[in-house]
């Protein structure tokens, strides 16, 4: 069993202790095991497994934990999951997935009305029978049939972060068989979407029959959903995600990586354009409609250009515009990871971070970063030990001597401060213009109305010494809907005021959306794209960031932190009066 499986086991475990109401103290036991199990760079149940090596040498996991570890490793579950499965259904992890709904408020529909499942909810709310129980109320009610629409919307799917990683660790299985000579990621994974709903894997050489045997036969598939002679689907995990392997000839895999890339309406277009150009395109190749001949297939960028286009990175493929600029010679140059010189958002020890300041600066360089920014968090999120005005101003000093002494990187001094509700930030101007950057963001209030966040977020934006708006929708993918507000304003007073915008790489935020990140760069807008990483590990995800931006049509020049320390230093001073007043 893999680390993220025996993680999110604990996690589910816990997540249904709160809902009996069970000792607060083993359930942030296991949620606190299931994150350093996460992470930890081994396989855990090899280490329980072997009998020369002690589980509880990882840090916070002790004798009690240890155990656990043991009897999932032998049977795959463990005593308390099992009781706990026997009173709730699994069905019940589900609502915990319904925003405005806590542990305790599950407990009290499940002993009031029996409510089991997300289907339960649904009906209680509609006969306004949530409305009459303790602590709830109408806007309440509504709330939950609002999210549990968007819910319904988000089943199925799954972060980008995770296909690729389930990818990655398929192809490379696949890589290893014999007789494999191409092996590719292809749909909503390579377009680079913020969540995905199946797993396409095309494979070609003469051994690619392999690849689905291999699949059908995995130990981590758990059911054949059909396997014909060059395609296997499964379901595969415990996340039960779709996974389908097509085996190909090599020439016709430069037309189906155009074919199952997508999207859909992209396809439509290409397709319709080739009819007009006497020929036929699907995924086996570009042929003639009279002759039938082959005219392309065996590479995707020959697809293309026979068709008049110039090559569109799979990122565009929307139909949104990527087609005309294709045939204008119009497409942007899109960002690169190696583009991106520093990483701008972290957090550390100081405040909820798991590694000190100097530890995530040796890991940044590792990555052949020029610098970072440190932004712990500010002194409104108490529960996690936020900066006041005092540890800011030490912060900023104790940045400036660390630079004096040298270190493997430049750091610049930071803080990710709150917005208050009335767009007040959480910290004295005095005290931010000791730092060298301020992110600006919501973690509180939101469901204020539209025109109030509005007001908010460009209240915040009279700060002086802000220069970044962090995650600016505050959506949590599969999780939390973006709050209203009227993004047009913000990003108007953005570009007046070089205000940047956050390009949040989290796989769990990937804010600013896409479509968003279009809108902004058409008023003039900057950006950073940035990890909000609080573990070393966390700075790899840079990654989605970058794919987010390209999905946005950013070129390496509309991100702030593709300058070199120098350079990015200079933009981090503030705009004048006059220079604000011309770029209004």
């Amino acid at each position: 069993m893999e680390n993220r499986e025996i993680a999110q086991m604990l996690h589910e475990t816990a997540d249904l202790m709160e809902v009996a109401a069970q000792d607060g103290f083993r359930i942030r036991s296991y949620r606190n095991a299931a994150a350093v199990i996460a992470t930890h760079p081994e396989r855990v149940q090899d280490i329980v497994l072997n009998p020369e090596r002690k589980v509880t040498d990882i840090p916070g996991i002790g004798k009690g934990l240890a155990a656990v570890l043991a009897e999932i490793a032998h049977r795959g579950s463990f005593e308390r999951r099992d009781e706990m499965l026997a009173k709730y259904p699994a069905s019940a992890l589900e609502l915990l997935k319904i925003q405005g709904l806590g542990p305790k408020s599950i407990a009290l529909l499940y002993e009031h009305h029996g409510v089991k499942t997300v289907d339960d909810l649904e009906r209680i709310c509609r006969e306004q029978k949530l409305r009459v129980l303790p602590r709830m109320g109408a806007k309440l009610e509504e709330k939950v049939l609002r999210s549990i629409e968007s819910y319904r919307k988000s089943a199925g799917r799954y972060l980008l972060s995770f296909g690729r990683r389930t990818a990655d660790e398929l192809m490379a299985e696949f890589k290893s068989l014999p007789g494999i000579d191409g092996v590719e990621a292809a749909g909503s994974l390579r377009r680079g979407r913020e969540t995905i709903g199946d797993l396409d894997i095309l494979v070609t050489g003469p051994g690619a029959g392999a690849a689905l045997a291999h699949i059908v036969g995995h130990p981590k598939t758990q059911e054949v959903l059909g396997r014909g002679e060059n395609k296997a689907s499964v379901s595969f995990g415990l996340e039960r995600l779709q996974v389908d392997v097509r085996a190909l000839p090599h020439e016709s895999f430069g037309a189906a990586m155009q074919y199952f890339t997508g999207s859909k309406e992209h396809n439509v277009v290409v397709r319709t354009n080739a009819l007009k150009r006497g020929l036929t395109l699907n995924e086996y190749g570009l042929f003639t409609v009279d002759t039938n001949e082959r005219v392309a297939g065996a590479d995707e960028r020959e697809v293309y250009q026979r068709l008049g286009y110039a090559w569109i990175p799979p990122e565009l493929r929307e139909n949104s515009g990527e087609l005309e600029a294709a045939e204008q010679g119009t497409l942007p140059k899109l960002i690169e990871l190696a583009d991106v010189r520093g990483d701008i958002h972290m957090h550390t020890t100081e405040t909820d971070g798991k590694a000190t300041l100097r530890e995530m600066a040796a890991a940044a360089a590792t990555l052949g970063y020029e610098y970072i920014a440190i932004t712990d968090h500010s002194k409104a999120l108490a529960m996690a030990n936020g900066l006041d005005e005092e540890r800011v101003v030490a912060f900023a000093r104790q940045v400036r001597d660390l630079n004096r002494e040298g270190l493997p990187l430049r750091v610049f001094s930071g803080l990710e401060c709150d917005i208050l509700r009335d767009g007040r930030m959480d910290i004295s101007e005095d005290a931010l213009a000791e730092l060298d950057l301020v992110i600006g963001s919501v973690h509180s209030y939101f469901n204020l109305e539209s025109s109030e966040m509005t007001d908010r977020l460009m209240g915040a934006m009279e700060c002086p010494s802000l220069r970044i708006l962090g995650h600016v929708t505050g959506r949590l993918l599969l999780q939390r809907e973006s709050y209203p507000f009227d993004f047009e304003r913000v990003a108007s007073l953005a570009a007046a005021k070089n205000v940047w915008f956050e390009i949040n790489a989290s796989p769990e935020r990937l804010d600013l959306p896409s479509h968003l990140i279009r809108s902004a760069k058409r008023k003039g807008c900057k950006f950073t794209i940035a990890t909000d990483a609080h573990r070393p590990g966390h700075l790899s995800n840079m990654q989605y960031g970058v794919t987010t931006a390209r999905r946005g049509w950013l070129e390496a020049g509309d991100v702030m932190n593709t300058r070199g320390a120098q350079e990015f230093a200079a933009a981090l001073r503030p705009l004048g009066p006059s220079s604000i007043a011309s770029s209004l």
